[in-house]
C-alpha cells in the first residue's frame, strides 16, 4: 500500500495509508516485576516496519511509573504517559490511541501472557492489504497450553455471545491481541473504561464493517495469585457491554459522514429508486466525484470505464477494497479539481459525471462543479445530488442557487427530482441532471 495515489494511478491500485509503523498500546497497572522484560520483548519483536511503544501508567503504586520513565529515557521509541487517576484498562487504551502515531496498532498487556515475537504473524494480513483488523486466537492453534476449565469455559461463552450479537465467527473474542489499522481504530466510537473494552472493540469493528482475520497465537496464562486482575464479575460486565452495543447504543463511529455513507450503503430500496431516476443518463465512460465508500458506484457495473474520486484517505481505501479487482474501475485519491492537471484526465472524455454533495454548504464552493463540467463530453450528462435544504427556498422546488450554477456552467437542466427519506435521520435530496450541449448549440443559445 502507499501513502498517496499518484495523480495518474493505474487501474486497480491500492489506496490508503502506508503501514510503515506499528504502535504498541500498553496499559500498565502495578506490573513492576514484569515490566522491564515485556518492554524488552516488545522492542525486540522481529517486525518488518518501525515500532513505537505507547505505555500508559494507570496510577501504579508499586514503582511501575518510575521504572517506565527510566526505560523511556534509554530508548526513544518508548512514549511514557501517566493517567491523572486510575481509570481502568479501557481508559488507558483510549489515552494511548490519542497519543499514537503509527499506521497500525496492537494492544499489549504488561504481563507476560502474550508474546510480542508473534507480531509478524498478526501483521501479515494487514501488510498484504487483506484485513482491517487481526485477532490473535488462543484456541485456533494446533497446540496450546492447557489452562483452567472455568476460565476457558467463560471465554468460550463470551465468544459465543459476541458471535450471536455481531454475526462474526470468532474463536476468541476476549483475546488481548487485537491489531487494527490506525485510521479504522481512530474512527471507532469507544467509551469503555475497564476490561469491557474487548467486547466493545469487537462489536464496533463488526458494526463498522471491518475485514477481520484470526491467526493462532501462544498464551502463557497466569493465576490470580500471580497478579491476574480480571475477575468473574468482569465476565458479566462483558456480556452487558455486548448487549449495550447491539441493542442500546449502536453508534459505532465518531465519523458522522462515514456512518451516513454506510447507512446509505445498506439501503437497497433507496438505491434502486435513485438508479431508476438516473439510470437513463449513465453512459459508458463515467466519473464519480466525492465517491464516498462507493454506495452509488454499483450503478456503473456495466460501464466500460468508471473513475471513482475521493479525497478522504480512509474512504478511498474502502473504495479500493471494494472495486480495485474490477478492470473497469480506477480509484483516485484527492479532490476532483486537483486532478485536472493530469495528462490522462485532459485526454479523457467522460459522458457521465456524478457529483454527490451531502452537505448544504457545498453550494458555496463552485470549484468541483466547474471541474466536472470541464471534463464532460458534449451531450454528456452531469448528475448532481444535493440536500433539499441547500440554497434555501421551498422544499418542493429545486434549489435556485443550484439551478443557476448549472446554467452558469453552460448546462441545460433536463431533470430535477426530489428523493425523500433516503436514510434514517437524513433529509430529502434533490437529483439534478444537466446536459452539456454541443459547442454550436451553446453559441446559438447564447
Amino acid at each position: 500500500m502507499q501513502t498517496e495515489l499518484s495523480s495518474c494511478a493505474p487501474a486497480g491500485a491500492d489506496v490508503g495509508p502506508a503501514l510503515g509503523k506499528l504502535s504498541v498500546l500498553m496499559p500498565i497497572y502495578n506490573e513492576r516485576w514484569t515490566l522491564r522484560l515485556i518492554i524488552a520483548r516488545v522492542l525486540q519483536s522481529p517486525i518488518p516496519i518501525d515500532l513505537e511503544l505507547v505505555a500508559v501508567d494507570d496510577c501504579s503504586t508499586d514503582g511501575s511509573w518510575e521504572l517506565l520513565c527510566e526505560l523511556a529515557g534509554e530508548d526513544p521509541r518508548i512514549r511514557a504517559i501517566r493517567q491523572p487517576r486510575n481509570g481502568g484498562k479501557g481508559t488507558a487504551i483510549r489515552t494511548a490511541i490519542a497519543h499514537m502515531t503509527g499506521d497500525v496498532a496492537v494492544v499489549q498487556d504488561a504481563d507476560l501472557e502474550y508474546d510480542p515475537a508473534e507480531y509478524p504473524r498478526l501483521l501479515a494480513p494487514l501488510l498484504a492489504g487483506q484485513a482491517d483488523a487481526v485477532f490473535g486466537s488462543r484456541y485456533a492453534g494446533a497446540t496450546r497450553q492447557v489452562r483452567f476449565f472455568w476460565h476457558t469455559a467463560v471465554n468460550r461463552f463470551l465468544t459465543l455471545a459476541s458471535n450471536l450479537c455481531t454475526g462474526l465467527d470468532l474463536t476468541d473474542m476476549e483475546t488481548c491481541y487485537k491489531m487494527v489499522r490506525a485510521d479504522v481504530l481512530r474512527s471507532l466510537s469507544l467509551r469503555s473504561h475497564t476490561f469491557t473494552l474487548e467486547p466493545e472493540l469487537t462489536s464496533r469493528l463488526a458494526q463498522w464493517g471491518a475485514r477481520i482475520f484470526e491467526v493462532p497465537i501462544s498464551y502463557q496464562g497466569r493465576s490470580f495469585r500471580e497478579g491476574k486482575k480480571i475477575r468473574p464479575i468482569d465476565g458479566l460486565k462483558a456480556l452487558g457491554e455486548l448487549l449495550r452495543c447491539r441493542f442500546v447504543n449502536r453508534r459505532y463511529t465518531v465519523d458522522a459522514g462515514l456512518a451516513e455513507q454506510k447507512a446509505l450503503d445498506r439501503n437497497a430500496r433507496w438505491q434502486r429508486r435513485l438508479q431508476g431516476i438516473v439510470g437513463d443518463f449513465i453512459g459508458d465512460h463515467v466519473l464519480e466525484a466525492k465517491a464516498g465508500i462507493g454506495s452509488l458506484s454499483w450503478f456503473f457495473g456495466d460501464c466500460r470505464r468508471a473513475v471513482l474520486v475521493e479525497q478522504d484517505p480512509l474512504w478511498a481505501s474502502i473504495l479500493a477494497q471494494r472495486f480495485s479487482p474490477r478492470e473497469n474501475r480506477r480509484i483516485e485519491l484527492g479532490s476532483l479539481a486537483n486532478r485536472l492537471d493530469c495528462r490522462r484526465w485532459r485526454e479523457d472524455c467522460f459522458d457521465t459525471v456524478l457529483l454527490s454533495d451531502w452537505q448544504a454548504e457545498s453550494l458555496a464552493n463552485r470549484e468541483p462543479l466547474a471541474a466536472a463540467v470541464a471534463i464532460l463530453a458534449p451531450l454528456g450528462h452531469l448528475i448532481w445530488i444535493l440536500p433539499a435544504a441547500a440554497g434555501g427556498g421551498r422544499s418542493y422546488e429545486p434549489p435556485r442557487e443550484a439551478v443557476d450554477a448549472l446554467a452558469a456552467a453552460g448546462l441545460q437542466v433536463v431533470q430535477a427530482r426530489l428523493l425523500r427519506h433516503w436514510v434514517r435521520g437524513g433529509g430529502p435530496l434533490w437529483v439534478l441532471v444537466g446536459k452539456k450541449p454541443l459547442a454550436g448549440q451553446r453559441a446559438l443559445a447564447a
